[in-house]
């Protein structure tokens, strides 16, 4: 093989559409944009869902949801999360460094979901209620 031989595969190119190139190129005299009206003209085309006139259908659906600002500053861990985690005392700080939770996060819960048989002292983290009494049951604390 050599450098002029080298082609692109068969069918990765294809000609360019050359518009208004005379009846015989099939996209002659109105070169595909139809007849009449504004969009066969040059420069002519509305913005993006303009209906004609008519009210937008994202003007004519109501208002709805809500989305928190705070949202991402909110993060959750699980019970099995902490069960691999290899910390007795566990922060924001510890949960940062393990991966566990987002750079941004600022409010961490614990939710039940999976299992915990070691002891662990949260600090500065929020838990559910089901969540609590698992980890006080396997003889952790909350601060």
């Amino acid at each position: 093989m050599q450098l002029n031989t080298i082609k692109p595969g068969s069918g990765s190119k294809h000609a360019k559409r050359r518009v208004g190139r005379g009846i015989g190129s099939g996209l002659g005299k109105t070169a595909g944009r139809g007849h009449k009206g504004q969009k066969s003209r040059a420069g002519g085309y509305h913005k993006v869902g303009f209906e004609g006139g008519q009210m937008p259908l994202q003007r004519r659906l109501p208002k709805r949801g809500f989305k928190s600002m705070s949202l991402k500053f909110n993060a959750e861990i699980t019970l099995a999360d902490l069960q691999l985690l290899d910390a007795d005392e566990v922060t924001l700080v510890t949960l940062k460094q393990a991966g566990l939770v987002g750079e941004l996060a600022r409010v961490v819960k614990v939710i039940k979901s999976g299992e915990l048989s070691k002891k662990v002292a949260l600090q500065g983290v929020g838990a559910t209620a089901a969540a609590k009494a698992a980890i006080e049951a396997a003889g952790g604390s909350l601060a």
